[in-house]
């Protein structure tokens, strides 16, 4: 089995890495980041705005696909640091809702749990900002472990 753990770099996904490798019981694990390029982030722009965009592209790759790959190892790295000996990373670009592809990897993969961070919103902030954590917990069909951020006494 393998446990996916959901990274963004954020402290909050950094405390669920570190809480999964020091309390879950050792199995492979893969760090899943996952990424949209900027041209479907401002989709909304002008037809001037999108050509540079595009010319943002190199080789191929989008720069954000490159920084994607860089958290998804920084994430791996901090679980092999925190315990976790079988890490490996997972890089996907976002075709929808970032919790959409964290399900469905968690679905290919046969994943025996997903974990995630949570910013510890509440009330209408959660409402506003939506939530990733609450997202995967309601469509997933497997467990997921949402790590709460630390207190702020800790």
């Amino acid at each position: 089995m393998t446990i996916l753990i959901a990274y963004d770099g954020s402290e909050d996904a950094q405390t669920a890495v570190r809480y999964a490798a020091r309390h879950l019981k050792p199995e492979p694990a893969v760090v899943m980041t996952v990424w949209e390029p900027l041209l479907a982030q401002v989709n909304w722009a002008s037809l001037a705005a999108v050509t540079s965009v595009a010319a943002w592209q190199e080789g191929g790759h989008y720069e954000e696909q490159k920084e994607a790959e860089q958290l998804a190892r920084h994430g791996a790295e901090l679980a092999r640091d925190n315990g976790l000996t079988e890490v490996t990373t997972r890089v996907e670009r976002g075709v929808g809702p970032v919790w959409a592809s964290i399900v469905d990897t968690a679905d290919e993969l046969n994943a025996s749990l997903i974990v995630t961070g949570s910013r510890g919103l509440a009330g209408a902030r959660s409402m506003i900002l939506g939530s990733v954590s609450t997202r995967v917990l309601h469509h997933a069909h497997r467990p997921t472990l949402i790590v709460p951020p630390p207190k702020e006494d800790d």
